[in-house]
């Protein structure tokens, strides 16, 4: 992370200059002859310091010094950022701290606490390294305006649908000190541009909700129907479908097999949401702790064999989906069965 690099660079500019410590006079002594030798014999003394601290392992007070003065020095500059930042063309400060500037005007309403809104947005640290975006997830998120970050839940009530701002939330309006899911470093300054498209009520929400998930379930359920007319794909009664790549001359596993294989998961869409390829490593588990149309359909291989199956969401996660998994989805895996361990 660029930011982890900047903090390094920072502490250690400030180390160099709190080492100095020469007199005027013992820096006007280093001249003339002496110079040369002065300069080589520096150099060595210098090498040698150096050897002699990567040799020696820190103890855990050292470690703890160094990782407080990275953090200290972090929070100084995105601070200094925001001081900056304040003082450009079109940037307003409230209260809070919460800095903002308007890039485009709209004319609709303004939501809430208690509303939902529906907004496209692009997040990024000071250095501008981006850490989220809807645009590129390709779709706009919706969200109860009073559950997001004090610097959203601020910002987001004085626009208007319409608007496009550049939000500029300090730390403490942030993810504060702690900084968020190993993505957001403690006490870091975040700027987001944020487009606002809808505001609506609870009532509202629920039902958009509700209208694009059968929507999404229709589109799952009549891509499975076109699929089941190409070649080579075969339908099960489960509504299992799956096509031969590659087959094997190994063994079959039973529903209680441990299993070794390879795999890719896709959606309908082509969009990758798991892969053992990626990883570089194959995955082993019991046959049957898994999806049931990866219980039914692995169990059909042979080892050595490779398959393309296309599961329906009620082989799959079902009604609720998972973390990474929209609910009533069909699910696309190539499978590779590289061995039947038990």
């Amino acid at each position: 992370m660029k930011v982890s690099f900047k903090v390094v660079a920072t502490v250690a500019a400030l180390s160099l200059a709190a080492c100095s410590g020469e007199s005027d006079e013992e820096k006007k002594s280093d001249t003339g002859s002496n110079s040369a030798e002065s300069a080589e014999t520096q150099s060595e003394t210098v090498a040698e310091q150096k050897a002699e601290k990567a040799a020696a392992p820190q103890t855990d007070e050292q470690k703890v010094s160094e990782t407080m003065s990275e953090r200290e020095a972090f929070r100084a500059e995105n601070l200094a950022y925001l001081e900056e930042n304040a003082q450009k063309d079109g940037v307003q400060v409230t209260e809070s701290g919460l800095q903002y500037r308007v890039i485009e005007s709209g004319e609709g309403k303004s939501p809430s606490a208690d509303d939902y809104v529906t907004v496209h947005y692009a997040g990024r640290f000071i250095d501008g390294n981006e850490f989220d975006s809807s645009h590129k997830r390709g779709e706009p998120a919706t969200f109860p305006v009073g559950r997001v970050i004090p610097g959203w839940v601020e910002g987001i009530q004085m626009m208007s649908v319409g608007d496009k701002w550049e939000l500029t939330i300090p730390s403490d309006l942030g993810y504060g000190e702690g900084g968020a899911g190993g993505v957001i470093p403690g006490n870091a300054t975040l700027v987001f541009e944020v487009e606002l498209l809808d505001v609506m009520t609870l009532e509202k929400a629920q039902k958009k909700a509700e209208e694009q998930m059968e929507a999404h379930k229709a589109e799952q359920l009549a891509w499975l129907e076109e699929n089941a007319k190409n070649d080579g794909v075969v339908t099960l009664d489960s509504g299992l479908q799956y096509r031969v790549i590659e087959e094997g001359e190994g063994t079959s596993p039973e529903a209680t097999s441990m299993v070794t294989v390879h795999y890719k998961g896709t959606m309908i869409d082509g969009t990758q949401f798991d892969s053992s390829y990626d990883r570089g490593q194959p995955a082993s588990f019991p046959l049957d702790g898994v999806i049931k149309g990866w219980t039914e359909g692995v169990q059909l291989m042979k080892e050595g064999a490779k398959y393309e199956f296309y599961i329906p969401y009620d082989l799959a996660y079902g009604e609720r989906g998972s973390r990474s998994i929209p609910p009533y989805s069909t699910l696309i895996f190539i499978v590779e069965l590289v061995s039947v361990d038990s």
